[in-house]
């Protein structure tokens, strides 16, 4: 594998690769099928194997996710046979062509969202053989070669047996969807699946359908399809949450932190959708999101947030040279004392003061201003003395305080009102 950073996420949970099978589920191929890659996402964060190895993907086509756009350089699931060496793709694709034949890979899962729902007979226009959703999906009935999951019709009917027997409603049931790749679709002889099958991996295709009514109803099957398909390798594995749809919809409003060069904390909980007068650095500026599918995306004079398809935030920068200024940060909250690093946050019920006796170092409460103080250390401030309009949040309880040395930026810490 390359030591040069990847285009994608990949995320490891290993406890015996000598031993044990080692599962890889990707997701985002398509980047309007969010239901694949918040999935993946959760997968990667509540999680634990404890027996057996799991290796995530959780945003494969990042670009496309951003833009809720199935492929925004074309359909990268029809790339895996055949790549053009200028195709924008390319880097990714050959990229997790080499981790699907890594050795210790046995099952590979791909992830998507299917328009519709599968049924043999044609009913409608949404219940029909052309239908995707609700389908594990097979390129052929077997392996050409012998493999311990070589007999993908036999897994993916299984698989499918045990999600009807839990389904949220009767007509989302599941049924497996030979597309007979090798003789009858020469489209899918291009997709990351046959590629599998070819290099002698089983691959299968998870597919929910479009035509589910919510997000997390999409993201309630393929995790339950995920953990069959782990049961079925032996991999064992401990979650943090109930496996029903009220856990998921909470999960996924969970966007957690952001930090910025070290130096900037944002917690991306009800962040407000524009922030001004970011104290960034005119290039090379390093965004380290803790959710797996955050990302950013500069446009000119800005900065979009994303996680998955869903644009957080965007903020507007005011450009400042970096300065290593001396740590920790002492606060008084609530009359306690505690000390900081830059780039963390804390929370106060009452009022809080910054203690800092440095003369080089300027203190920048935003949104408290008092006549004739420029340095805003060593003053009790409270939520009434801040003007909302300067919160970072909908909820007007958490506020940015900036550390400067000269017009040079040391770093922020933001805090919290209860």
């Amino acid at each position: 594998m390359s030591l040069h950073a990847l285009p994608f996420n990949i995320i490891k949970k290993e406890t015996d690769i000598l031993n044990t099978p080692t599962l890889l589920v990707i997701g985002g191929i398509h980047g309007n099928e969010p239901g694949s890659y918040f999935a993946a996402a959760l997968l990667s964060r509540y999680y634990h194997i404890t027996q057996g190895n799991l290796w995530i993907v959780p945003d494969l086509n990042r670009p496309s996710i951003q833009q809720d756009n199935r492929g925004i350089n074309g359909d990268m699931n029809r790339k895996f046979s055949d790549i053009d060496p200028q195709d924008a793709d390319v880097e990714t694709v050959q990229e997790i062509q080499k981790i699907i034949t890594e050795q210790q890979v046995a099952l590979i899962l791909n992830l998507h969202d299917g328009h519709g729902f599968y049924r043999k007979k044609h009913l409608n226009t949404i219940f029909n053989p052309n239908a995707w959703g609700q389908t594990c999906v097979i390129d052929q009935g077997t392996l050409d070669t012998e493999h311990p999951y070589g007999n993908l019709n036999e897994i993916a009917s299984k698989v499918s047996g045990e999600l009807n027997n839990d389904l949220i409603e009767g007509h989302h049931f599941f049924d497996v969807r030979n597309t007979n790749t090798r003789f009858d679709d020469e489209a899918m002889k291009h997709s990351l699946t046959y590629f599998a099958v070819t290099h002698n991996k089983p691959a299968f295709a998870i597919e929910t359908s479009k035509n589910l009514p919510t997000l997390h109803h999409k993201v309630f099957y393929h995790l339950h399809a995920i953990e069959c398909y782990m049961k079925l390798m032996g991999i064992k594995y401990e979650r943090t949450f109930e496996l029903n749809m009220d856990a998921i919809e909470q999960l996924l409003k969970n966007h957690d932190y952001l930090t910025i060069n070290n130096n900037i904390y944002f917690d991306l909980q009800n962040l407000k959708n524009s922030l001004s007068f970011i104290p960034l650095q005119s290039e090379r500026n390093e965004f380290k999101f803790a959710h797996p599918l955050g990302s950013v995306q500069k446009n000119k004079t800005q900065y979009d947030l994303f996680i998955g398809n869903q644009k957080i935030s965007t903020l507007i920068p005011s450009y400042h040279q970096k300065e290593l200024c001396s740590m920790p940060i002492t606060i008084l909250a609530d009359g306690k004392t505690q000390k900081l690093s830059f780039a963390t946050d804390f929370f106060v019920t009452a009022d809080f003061k910054i203690i800092n006796n440095d003369l080089n170092t300027r203190v920048n409460v935003i949104g408290f201003t008092k006549k004739g103080v420029k340095d805003e250390a060593n003053i009790l401030v409270g939520l009434s003395d801040l003007d909302s309009k300067y919160s970072i949040d909908t909820a007007h309880k958490s506020y940015r305080v900036e550390f400067y040395q000269k017009n040079r930026f040391c770093g922020m810490v933001l805090v919290h009102f209860k």
